[in-house]
């Protein structure tokens, strides 16, 4: 399958100590062309002062959705630990509506270790909470198919993580986008297991979207010849620098094809 390259960008909740710091970013970066506009659930800030300004994932998710037309929203990515599965389909159905059916359902395992202590969350280890999404995503997508009423659409859902025995695993049975921090060689080996995965499931790995934080300029046609389409630059508060992000969509703009009007 081949797809069109898109740019997403995660407004990172730290560091503005006002949120119309962050919609102010979230109203820029729509207008520049971005595809998708992350943000993160963490409770504390993950650079610079570790006891700086921060806001919350879900609430800012449902101002997005209210805030932008175009976009799709979603969190990179929620902290499958500390959020109740079947509330959090609950939650993320209604962001759903906010948005008209923008809403992409971001997740992980979870590995910031303040997040869990600091809010009474039991932290467990790496396995614990590998074990604890994967009972998680089944109640997730149980709780999203009960819902009354049902979501605009089949609401997306991005995994993020690079476990090539539990995560991977996860991708293949219930991901549609795959997010990863692994180089060009590390990816082309989890690719690959990916695609025993999905063998194994008897799920189709080339609908599972291919997505990376943004290698810059020089590195990002080498992952698009590897299979990545989403592109995520990382912003943070207070100013929200979006230079980056538009020299990634002047980018973006130049290696997506042209679309095929009338007879091919």
């Amino acid at each position: 399958m081949t797809r069109a390259v898109r740019i997403g960008v995660q407004i990172q909740p730290e560091h503005a100590p006002e949120y119309r710091l962050i919609r102010d970013a979230v109203l820029r970066a729509e207008d520049a062309g971005v595809d998708v506009v992350f943000n993160w659930d963490h409770f504390f800030p993950l650079n610079g002062d570790p006891d700086g300004a921060h806001f919350e994932c879900w609430t800012m998710l449902g101002a997005f959705a209210e805030q932008t037309e175009r976009v799709e929203i979603g969190a990179l990515v929620t902290g499958g630990g500390y959020r109740n599965p079947d509330l959090l389909a609950d939650m993320a159905r209604t962001v759903d509506h906010i948005s008209g059916g923008r809403l992409i359902l971001g997740i992980g395992a979870g590995w910031f270790e303040k997040d869990y202590v600091e809010y009474g969350y039991e932290f467990g280890t790496a396995g614990s909470r590998l074990a604890l999404l994967k009972d998680n995503m089944a109640r997730l997508t149980a709780r999203l198919k009960k819902l009354n009423p049902q979501p605009t659409r089949e609401i997306p859902i991005l995994i993020g993580g690079g476990g090539e025995k539990k995560t991977l695993r996860l991708v293949a049975e219930y991901a549609d986008v795959w997010h990863t921090f692994a180089d060009l060689d590390v990816l082309a080996h989890k690719n690959k297991v990916l695609a025993e995965h999905c063998a194994a499931v008897g799920s189709d790995q080339s609908r599972i979207e291919r997505s990376v934080h943004w290698p810059g300029l020089d590195q990002a046609p080498a992952f698009v010849e590897a299979g990545v389409s989403l592109f995520t630059i990382g912003v943070s508060g207070p100013d929200y620098d979006l230079s980056e992000v538009e020299r990634a969509i002047r980018w973006r703009d130049e290696v997506n094809p042209e679309p095929v009007s009338g007879l091919a």
